[in-house]
C-alpha cells in the first residue's frame, strides 16, 4: 500500500470519522508545525509505505505545544485513554501512543524494509538512544522544560499567555530545578548521537547503527529539528512557531554538529517526505 500525501491538511478527517473506518489511523495533532514525535510516527509509515488516514480532533490547538491540554482533547482522551499525539491506530486494535508500540506496529504491518536491526547489540543500541531522544525525559521532553522556563520569564504573572505553558508544565513535570539541569542533559544526548554516527562513519557506514537505515535515523533527523530546523522551502511551518524551534543558545547549537545536519538531510532527501507535509 501506498499512501498519496498530496495536501495533508486537507485531508484530515475527525476523529468521529475515523472510529467509524478501518485500517490504518494516525492521530496527528496540530498540522502547522512539525512536531518531532509525529513527523517521525509519519516518517516511519511512509518509509514502509503504509496507506493511513490522518486524523485530527476537532478542536485541537494551532500547535503541537498546546496539543494535549485538558479542556480541548475530551475525544481523543475518550478514544485512546490519553491526550497526547501521535496515535497510530489499526483497525479495532487498541491504541499505539508510545513510539516503540507505533515501531512495532508498522514493523508487523510492513515488514520490509525493517526498521529494527537484526543482531541484538545493535537493536539494544538503537532503542536506548531513541529513548534518550523521544522518551521520558529525553532530549524533546528537556526542551520543553527550557521553553517553560523562557515562557515564564517572559511572561508576568496572570499574563493570559502563561496558561499554555501552565499546561505544558504540568504535563512535562516542570520545575525550575529540572529546567536548570535540561540544557547540560540535552547537550550530553546531542554528543552522545553525534559520537555514534562519528563512529559508524569511520567504518564506511552511512547511518547511525547496523549498516542500514534505522528507526534512529528517522528519529535523530526528526527531533534535530525541534533545535535547528530546515528552510522554510523544506520545512514550511507556520511562522509564528518558528521561533519557538530556532535554538538559540550556543551551546546546544554547537551540540547539533554540521555532522548531524548533514546526516538529517540525507535521510530527509533519500528517504522521507520533502518538503515536509503538515
Amino acid at each position: 500500500m501506498t499512501i498519496d500525501f498530496g495536501d495533508l491538511k486537507n485531508n484530515y478527517v475527525s476523529i468521529a470519522e475515523a472510529k467509524k473506518m478501518s485500517g490504518l489511523r494516525l492521530v496527528l495533532g496540530a498540522y502547522t508545525i512539525p512536531g518531532p514525535w509525529r513527523e517521525s510516527c509519519k516518517g516511519m509509515f511512509y518509509v514502509k509505505g503504509l496507506s493511513f488516514t490522518s486524523t485530527v480532533t476537532a478542536d485541537s490547538g494551532k500547535s503541537d505545544l498546546d496539543f494535549g491540554t485538558a479542556d480541548s482533547q475530551s475525544e481523543l482522551k475518550a478514544w485512546t485513554g490519553q491526550s497526547s499525539a501521535p496515535v497510530a491506530i489499526w483497525n479495532g486494535e487498541r491504541p499505539r501512543y508510545t513510539w516503540v508500540d507505533q515501531l512495532n506496529l508498522a514493523e508487523r504491518l510492513q515488514p520490509e524494509p525493517s526498521l529494527i536491526p537484526q543482531d541484538m547489540e545493535n537493536r539494544i543500541l538503537m532503542f536506548g538512544l531513541i529513548n534518550e531522544i523521544a522518551g521520558e525525559n529525553g532530549i524533546a521532553w528537556l526542551q520543553r522544560l527550557i521553553l517553560v522556563e523562557q515562557a515564564y520569564e517572559a511572561l508576568p504573572e496572570g499574563d493570559d499567555g502563561r496558561r499554555l505553558w501552565d499546561t505544558i508544565a504540568v504535563k512535562y513535570n516542570y520545575s525550575p530545578e529540572a529546567a536548570l539541569v535540561a540544557k547540560q542533559k540535552i547537550i550530553t544526548a546531542l554528543n552522545r548521537l553525534d559520537e555514534q554516527l562519528q563512529s559508524e562513519q569511520k567504518k564506511g557506514e552511512k547511518y547511525l547503527v547496523g549498516g542500514q537505515l534505522s528507526a534512529l535515523d528517522i528519529y535523530t533527523s526528526c527531533f534535530i529539528g525541534m533545535f535547528k530546523p530546515m528552510p522554510a522551502n523544506l520545512c514550511p511551518m507556520a511562522d509564528g512557531f518558528r521561533q519557538v524551534y530556532e535554538n538559540k543558545d550556543p551551546k546546544i547549537l554547537k551540540a547539533v554538529t554540521s555532522n548531524l545536519l548533514a546526516h538529517r538531510d540525507y535521510i530527509y532527501q533519500t528517504y522521507l517526505e520533502l518538503p515536509i507535509v503538515f
